[in-house]
This record gives structure tokens, sequence and C-alpha cells, in this order.
């Protein structure tokens, strides 16, 4: 895991108020229940305490259709887009495939249409490794929070700069 070196996400303390009024959207795959729902609850959780109490979701079959619901989701101009899933690599390339795909499709997403969207998208070799990122209880990582405080964080920047 990549956890040592990560930055403290937090929203600077004179944005706070300004998160209220964020619309922002999740768009998650429903594979791997466990991890998904755990990374789910705790976007939703995070976007809680920032003031983002409803956040549109969406869910998706899998990581490969994250893209083109994120683009709908932008075509709606939202201010930050979320998405999240779970790739775990098998005997086949199908692993590499997904990633790729949603990794290059949420990434012009974010260019294209200039609303960050938070990399929720965990690609890991074993079901364990997506069990320490998912927030779960024991784990060593909450991808689902960092996704979401990644974007809104962001939304804000891009607010501050003038640019949405």
């Amino acid at each position: 895991m990549a956890g040592s070196g990560a930055p403290e996400l937090g929203i600077n303390p004179a944005d706070l108020k300004r998160c209220a009024h964020l619309r922002v959207a999740i768009v998650a795959a429903q594979w791997h229940t466990e991890v998904m729902d755990a990374l789910v609850t705790n976007a939703v959780k995070a976007l809680a305490e920032h003031g983002i109490d409803e956040p549109t979701l969406v869910r998706v079959p899998g990581c490969f259709e994250l893209p083109v619901a994120a683009h709908a989701l932008a075509k709606n101009r939202y201010d930050a887009i979320v998405a999240l899933g779970v790739v775990i690599r098998g005997g086949t390339p199908h692993f590499e495939y997904v990633c790729q795909a949603a990794t290059d499709g949420l990434t012009k997403v974010a260019v294209e249409s200039g609303i960050p969207v938070g990399f929720g998208v965990l690609t890991t070799d074993d079901e364990q490794q997506a069990i320490d990122r998912a927030g779960l209880p024991g784990s060593a990582e909450d991808k689902g929070r960092e996704a979401a405080l990644s974007a809104v964080a962001t939304a804000l920047t891009l607010k501050n700069l003038g640019e949405r």
C-alpha cells in the first residue's frame, strides 16, 4: 500500500462554509459488495462531515462503466464527482484492461469537463488488499473518504481560482 507519505486530507477552514453549497455525486460500481459498501458509506460520511448531506448516488455494474456514468454526471454540472470501484487481479488480462479503461475514462471526464473526479478505484492483487483499503474496521486506509475529500478539496480550489 502507498499509505506512507499520503497527505492529511482536509478542507481549509476558510472554505468549510462553502462545502454545503457544492453539488457532489458519487458513482460506484457494484462488484465486491463488502468493499464497495464500505467505500460508499465512508465517502458519504466524509461528505456529511463537511456539510454535504445529500450527494447523488449512482450505481453501475462495474468499474468499466464508471466513466460513462461520470460523464453523464459531469454534463449535469455537479461541482465534484467521486468515483468508487474495485478491480481484483485474476488470472487473465481482464484486470489490466478494466483498470486502464477506468483510469483513462475518469481522467478524460475530469480534464474535458473541468469537474474534479475523486479517484477511489481500488486496483489490488487480492481481496485482502481491497479490504485493507476500504475503511472497514481494522483497515489501514479509507479510500472512499480520501476520494470524497480529494474531489471536494479540488472543487473548492477551482472555485478559488475562479474556474467554476
